[in-house]
This record gives C-alpha cells, structure tokens and sequence, in this order.
C-alpha cells in the first residue's frame, strides 16, 4: 500500500477507536495470550487499520530470547492475520456466524526488528472482492513509519453451522 495513495488517515491515539479491545474480542474467538491486537483506528469495505503494542510481559518473550527480545516473525503475521480478519468479517452483514480461517501467507518479508516498547501499525488491503469466502490481502506492518514486516495473506470465511 503506497502511503501517498492510501485512504487510510494516520495513527492519532487521541481519537476514539473504531473497536477497542473489547470490541475485538466480541469479533474475534482469539483470547489471551493469543489475541495479539489492541486496536482498531480504521476500517471500511477495503482496508482496515490497527495497533499491536508489544510489552516485555508477553508470554513468547521468556523464550525469544531472553536476553535479546524480539517478537517472532510468525507473531507478526499471526497480529497482521487478526487484523486481516476483521477486514473480511466486516464483510458479512452477520459476522457473529462466520469464522475466518487462515489459509496462507506469500511474500512475506521482515525488514526491521520488532522490540518490547514497539507499536505496531498493522494496515490491511483486501486484494480483490470476496468470491466463495476466501479473501486475499496485502498486509503491512510499521513501528515508527518503517516497514517492519509485509505480504500477502488469504483467508476463509466459512458459517459456523457448515
């Protein structure tokens, strides 16, 4: 997503969310300690824009590495994937009966280490129209308005009574 060109306004933490952490978690089934988004700031039929703060008390740290923390880039995809998820539930007129199911990643590249004090800026672009659920996204991740990971990713939107 070119900056210049993106609809998506800038990072202001003093503005209302458009879904705080408790609005996350009545979307998404994901909890503690794998719900990994903080924030929503945008999001509309195309993209979707929002927060990961990273803080030396998340649980992956004690491992990776203790002396020398830095978030897994996994998590980063896994944080990005979320993100993406809200984008495609915002979908459906009942996202309450849909699960999103991760399907793949592409192109993902990891040019800047992600620290404990680190905000993530996670923005999602819906690649193209939702055909027979699955959904296809560029996904960039920015701490400090450099890119610390991006790709692509596709998901599925499948009803919870199929």
């Amino acid at each position: 997503m070119d900056k210049d060109a993106s609809p998506i306004p800038a990072y202001d933490p003093s503005l209302p969310p458009v879904y705080d952490i408790n609005g996350i978690s009545k979307i998404l089934p994901h909890r503690y300690p794998f719900l990994l988004i903080d924030k929503i700031w945008h999001l509309d039929e195309k993209y979707v824009a929002g927060i990961k703060n990273v803080t030396m008390n998340e649980p992956f740290f004690q491992g990776h590495f203790p002396e020398n923390p830095v978030m897994p880039g996994v998590l980063q995809i896994e944080a990005m994937a979320q993100i993406g998820g809200i984008l495609c539930l915002n979908t459906v007129p009942d996202p309450e009966n849909y699960w999103t199911y991760f399907l793949g990643v592409d192109n993902f590249k990891f040019r800047k280490m992600v620290l404990p004090g680190d905000t993530l800026e996670i923005t999602c672009e819906l690649l193209q129209p939702i055909k027979r659920g699955i959904c296809k996204m560029a996904g960039v991740a920015k701490v400090n308005g450099k890119i610390a990971s991006q790709g692509t990713m596709t998901a599925s939107l499948t009803r919870k009574d199929a």
